[in-house]
């Protein structure tokens, strides 16, 4: 961690909720006039979408067991432990963009699923602020965690997250419902030793309890929305929280631990700010204050 270059880190799958943890530090950095560096958690996977696809085959019959983004195989995660230490050390460091779709692919004029060159990030950053499945991952030989000031864990129970996945692949993306669990299954291993053991390393985590039942998620027909969920908040040191204050600010709230904040659903984007903007203020004015006094 540095003090100086402060980074923040939200860690969670892709349609878990990070997006609006974004959206609130979009509007913080706009109001507070701070310059932060983004960065995507899908920019340090080590293979472009084709090479990806035929690796997964050539491991399940090479290697006899599966390869995916959720695992060290098929990610960066020397080099975005690297930037991680560099941008904390100097605020600076290299970054790159990964190719969604054909939309965003042509404002590069590439193909979806490519990578756009490394690029250094932008001088003179307040923070780094990285969203993706990595930024709290430890292994045997990297650990990305020390590096990062303030670790956000956003993430829906299980069976809430297979919904979202499956949904969006049969909607979105074509793929039938074998297929899908195929690859849920496939990525299990990977989830269960890389993703999951992160949730206990965050300074707060985002949890989405749906109320509505959600136990056979290969038969449900609809993800449900935020006003059918409750979010369970979790601080990993409630100590020098004023986690009543922040209850008391948002309707419906609950504490049902002392660590432990209960909040209906759509309420997640008010709790996010009560919690994270002072946070993220302190970070940038410490870190602004001893860079002008290094100067």
């Amino acid at each position: 961690m540095s003090r100086k270059h402060p980074i923040v880190a939200v860690t969670g799958s892709s349609g878990a909720g990070t997006s609006a943890v974004r959206a609130t530090f979009e509007a913080l950095l706009e109001v507070e006039s701070i310059n932060a560096a983004f960065v995507e958690g899908d920019s340090f996977h080590k293979y472009e979408r084709d090479e990806m696809r035929k690796l997964t085959d050539e491991w399940e019959r090479t290697a006899g067991r599966a390869i995916s983004h959720f695992g060290p195989e098929a990610n960066l995660f020397e080099d975005l432990e690297a930037l991680f230490r560099e941008y904390g050390e100097q605020g600076t460091g290299n970054t790159r963009l990964y190719l969604h779709n054909e939309e965003r692919a042509a404002r590069y004029g590439q193909k979806a699923g490519t990578f756009t060159a490394w690029q250094p990030i932008a001088e003179n950053t307040d923070l780094l602020i990285y969203e993706g499945l990595h930024g709290g991952v430890v292994t045997g030989s990297v650990d990305i965690a020390q590096h990062v000031d303030l670790l956000i864990g956003v993430t829906p129970i299980i069976n809430l997250e297979w919904i979202q996945k499956i949904q969006r692949d049969l909607r979105e993306r074509g793929h039938p419902l074998d297929m899908i669990t195929e690859t849920i299954l496939r990525r299990m291993p990977d989830y269960v030793h890389y993703i999951t053991p992160q949730f206990s390393r965050t300074h707060v985590n985002f949890q989405r309890v749906p109320t509505v039942d959600t136990s056979n998620p290969f038969s449900a027909v609809s993800i449900p929305g935020p006003e059918e969920s409750f979010v369970v908040i979790r601080f990993a040191t409630p100590e020098g929280i004023d986690i009543d204050t922040i209850r008391l600010q948002i309707a419906g709230a609950f504490r049902s631990r002392p660590d432990t904040l209960v909040i209906p659903g759509d309420e997640i984007d008010l709790a996010m700010r009560l919690i994270l903007e002072s946070r993220i203020r302190e970070l940038v004015d410490e870190g602004r204050r001893l860079r002008a006094a290094s100067v």
